[in-house]
């Protein structure tokens, strides 16, 4: 019966995040990583930003979901940036392997303040796959190859940052998706997705080596009305042009507040140009029983540091 339950869940599970067709946002957009999540976020930094990401979910659940997802981005010009990201995503039978190019541009309302307002455009191509040659038993005859699905999509994306807060809204997967060689009445269509990120960067002095960062992350997915939110908090300790931060973050359902999803403590480093980060996610939902948590891995390296002459991309 456990065996049962237990399948009953994680094919609920596959079949609802599978047909998102991006990449899971967990928390490897805490590690440095925002353009991850925004592309809006494209071309700030004077260098080229690479980022590596690995997320093993339910850690003993067998065929449990991974992701491994590669992205750079860099200035362009004074005022622009690009970037792309690469992704593949393994949840059991079902994969889904895709990537995004942005472009982002940056505008200045008050250089004195710090004050800046960002607007990105990013366009997608993925790919969703059922593979049949592991099924272990298949008596619909119907069901002879692979089911595929190549979806070109868009998103939308605008950042605001004041001194040390920032704000940003995106929106993912704006075309609704092909769904003919799939079940359109099990198949939802609709896979946008509208994502809010901001927090607050406090340090009591400039100088100061101890910065507190507050945020939180907010999810909406507009097939099934679905919402989580993430409550986080980082501290960050400077070291000259080195850092080192630790952290924690808190997801869950809008609609049950006290029952979180899961709970993670965030740690990470950068040093010289090299950048790491990890998370270790503890479940707290159905899955407890059967699986510890999820491990979250970023590492990263910046290239070709050069010299802005426009305040917006520091």
């Amino acid at each position: 019966m456990k065996k049962i339950t237990l399948f009953i869940l994680l094919m609920s599970l596959f079949l609802v995040r599978g047909q998102e067709l991006t990449i899971p946002q967990l928390s490897q957009y805490l590690s440095d990583n925002p353009f991850l999540m925004s592309p809006s976020y494209a071309g700030i930094g004077n260098y080229v930003k690479v980022r590596m990401n690995g997320l093993t979910q339910w850690v003993g659940v067998q065929n449990a979901p991974d992701t491994q997802s590669l992205s750079a981005d860099v200035r362009l010009g004074n005022k622009s940036g690009i970037g792309m990201v690469l992704y593949n995503d393994a949840n059991g039978e079902t994969k889904q392997r895709g990537g995004k190019i942005s472009f982002a541009h940056h505008l200045i309302i008050d250089r004195h303040e710090d004050n800046f307002f960002s607007f990105a455009l990013s366009f997608n191509m993925n790919q969703f796959r059922i593979d049949i040659e592991n099924f272990d038993e298949n008596n619909d005859q119907a069901i002879v190859d692979d089911r595929a699905s190549n979806n070109p999509n868009f998103d939308v994306g605008a950042l605001y940052r004041r001194g040390g807060f920032y704000l940003s809204m995106n929106v993912s997967n704006i075309l609704n998706k092909n769904f003919k060689n799939f079940n359109p009445i099990f198949e939802p269509n609709t896979l946008r997705n509208y994502y809010l990120y901001a927090g607050y960067k406090y340090r009591k002095h400039p100088r100061d080596k101890f910065e507190l960062e507050p945020s939180l992350f907010f999810q909406y997915f507009e097939s099934d009305g679905r919402s989580v939110t993430d409550a986080n908090i980082k501290f960050r300790w400077y070291d000259f042009l080195d850092y080192y931060y630790a952290g924690f973050t808190y997801r869950f359902l809008n609609d049950q507040p006290g029952s979180p999803l899961y709970v993670a403590p965030i740690i990470g480093l950068k040093k010289g140009d090299f950048y790491f980060g990890y998370s270790y996610q503890v479940i707290m939902n159905e899955i407890l029983g059967y699986s510890s948590g999820t491990h979250v891995l970023t590492l990263g390296i910046d290239l070709f540091q050069g010299i802005s002459n426009c305040t917006c991309t520091y």
